[in-house]
């Protein structure tokens, strides 16, 4: 009986050993996103379920801070924000959460619904720009771009009525909440829209009259996580996938140039602010 008693204890445990192995296994990695890239997100979900690495998405509005909601120990990893964003947002919360993979990059354009060349914009026109500090500073420097305006020598990629040195047509630049751009086009003469939200609203980056090209190195989008999570092989291991061939002809394919899949080290994300050295 004891040893009847003995064998089913180890089975017992053994049952209990592998019940927890799997319990770990499926609790995998819950990531922030935005409603604009879930369906890449999907993918990669798929794709990481394929190689047992399970991810649970929570899908925030622009009314919730992922970053937030990172430091607060409710998710693991984030993707919805690019590298001057992030930075912006440590800077205000003397916060470290740190990059961790770039995913792609989303260019800025200027879009109207009456001209249709940045040459067409006429003296002292208005034109509408994302109002919060990193998105403004990218929409002076894609202005600064198109010939219109010239930021300030040293910018800081901030944005600001202080930061233009040069508007030489003499242009209202209105800041608007950044989710309200594509809705006040009827009121200006164009709208600086940041490309998820442009996606939202049914625009294709062809339709803009003018996007970045040269300005848009600090505006990767990131995966990003707290400093204390950056080295988990589960982190580490997200990101190869999202990186991977497959999941970049996703995206490719889905997005028809909107996205741009973008693979850069994470030494180079951290080198951003090199690239605001303004030229005129």
């Amino acid at each position: 009986m004891k040893k009847v008693a003995l064998t089913l204890l180890c089975a017992l445990i053994a049952m209990l050993a592998v019940g927890c192995g799997k319990t770990e296994e499926q609790t995998g990695l819950t990531i922030g996103i935005r409603g604009s890239e879930s369906r890449t997100w999907d993918f990669v979900k798929e794709q990481a379920a394929k190689e047992g690495l399970q991810i649970e998405l929570v899908s925030f509005n622009a009314n919730v801070n992922p970053n937030t909601v990172l430091l607060d120990g409710e998710i693991d990893a984030n993707a919805f924000q690019h590298v001057a964003f992030l930075d912006q947002f440590n800077t205000k919360n003397n916060s470290q959460i740190v990059p961790v993979g770039s995913t792609i990059i989303a260019p800025l354009g200027i879009y109207s619904d009456k001209f249709k060349k940045i040459e067409e914009i006429p003296d002292r026109a208005k034109i509408a720009v994302p109002n919060d500090d990193s998105n403004w500073g990218r929409a002076l420097l894609l202005l600064q771009e198109a010939g219109l305006i010239q930021v300030v020598d040293n910018f800081d990629g901030f944005g600001g009525a202080d930061k233009i040195k040069a508007n030489p047509k003499h242009l209202e630049i209105v800041p608007v909440d950044g989710a309200t751009t594509p809705r006040v086009m009827k009121d200006v003469a164009a709208s600086i829209i940041n490309n998820g939200v442009a996606v939202e609203a049914g625009f294709l980056l062809k339709d803009a009259v003018f996007h970045e090209s040269k300005t848009a190195k600090p505006y990767i989008n990131v995966i990003a996580t707290t400093k204390e999570k950056a080295n988990r092989e589960d982190v580490k291991k997200l990101v190869a996938i999202y990186q991977s061939q497959i999941v970049s002809n996703f995206i490719t394919e889905t997005y028809k140039g909107n996205y741009i899949p973008t693979q850069v080290t994470v030494e180079e994300l951290n080198d951003f602010k090199q690239s605001f050295k303004s030229k005129p």
